[in-house]
């Protein structure tokens, strides 16, 4: 039986109080939280939001000397950069080149292979004893700025034998010195596995952490069921460490697309444009070639490759959420 309450006759009913719109933090204690959120979203509006809408704005236009904004161009940087500059897109040949054909190679070998040493190196350390040092030595590559990895693979790339440690080998066994970063058939592979070795320690970190977070209770119910190490691994560990994955995915791929400082310090996108990214690119049509309005539109190319990496990750993460 359900009970209701009831006005009894003749009582006075106060005004009741309008429910609040706002949300609960906002609600009840004024403007308050304004005090706190205020710097932040100025923050992001005067450096995130102006310069982004700036930028979309300036894509279409000529973008030349001072009077940026003076010829309307429309879409014709865009239409340009896709169909005629063959230094962004060259599809006249195979494999296609370019500079966003640089960043398909960087993204697939690039993220593939931190992935996998990664989680080799992850899986590997937890069954040694001094799993913390080698943790630490695969990991100290990632408090090295950029552009030191690249001076540093600079010279580990040298042609010249007393510089070049691995022409030095090479030289040792009478083998002809490679010139690693000024041959165009191995400039790419020779910068990809120098940003592997410089990130391959964070996907470590991550995964690390992950396996560990893995109930030791499930694993050893597995092994007393008889199944073997790979098994397990490939039953139970890797199936748990999907979004994981996904999150270091996701840093991976965003690096591959904001990729610059190692190419403009090893490089210059040499030999013969060869070793181009979209960055870079960006950066020399800009600030070299002083046209704002091209380089504009390379640079919301590059935020358009990057929403739709955030938006799977942001899914991704309420999906998990849900399911927890």
């Amino acid at each position: 039986m359900s009970s209701t309450t009831t006005t009894p006759p003749g009582a006075i009913v106060g005004p009741q109080t309008p429910r609040s719109r706002l949300p609960a933090f906002m609600s009840g204690g004024g403007w308050q939280w304004l005090a706190f959120t205020g710097p932040a979203i100025l923050l992001l509006l005067v450096f995130l939001v102006y310069p982004t809408v700036w930028t979309i704005v300036l894509s279409f236009y000529e973008g030349r000397g001072r009077s940026l904004f003076r010829e309307f161009v429309g879409l014709e940087n865009y239409t340009r950069l896709f169909t005629e500059d063959r230094r962004f897109l060259d599809l006249n040949e195979f494999p296609p080149g370019g500079a966003i054909w640089n960043n398909v190679l960087w993204a697939i070998l690039y993220t593939g292979l931190c992935l996998i040493f990664g989680l080799l190196i992850a899986v590997l350390a937890s069954r040694v004893r001094y799993e913390s040092i080698v943790k630490a030595v695969i990991f100290l590559p990632m408090a090295i700025a950029a552009t030191a990895v690249a001076l540093i693979w600079k010279f580990v790339y040298s042609p010249n034998p007393n510089l070049g440690v691995i022409n030095a080998v090479l030289d040792g066994i009478s083998v002809t010195p490679i010139p690693f970063l000024g041959r165009e058939s191995t400039v790419n592979y020779a910068l990809i596995f120098a940003n592997v070795w410089a990130s391959a320690g964070f996907a470590m970190v991550v995964l690390s952490a992950a396996l560990k977070g893995i109930s030791q209770e499930v694993i050893e119910a597995a092994r007393t069921d008889g199944a073997t190490e790979w098994d397990i691994f490939r039953r139970i560990q890797f199936p748990l460490l999907s979004l994981p994955i996904s999150v270091v995915t996701v840093w991976l791929l965003i690096n591959v697309i904001k990729l610059f400082d190692l190419i403009y310090i090893a490089t210059a996108g040499g030999p013969n444009g060869q070793s181009r990214v979209i960055g870079y690119f960006m950066f020399t049509e800009t600030f070299e070639g002083g046209r704002y309005g091209y380089g504009s539109a390379i640079a919301v190319v590059m935020l358009l490759l990057i929403i739709p990496i955030m938006a799977f990750n942001i899914k991704r993460f309420r999906s998990e959420a849900v399911q927890g």
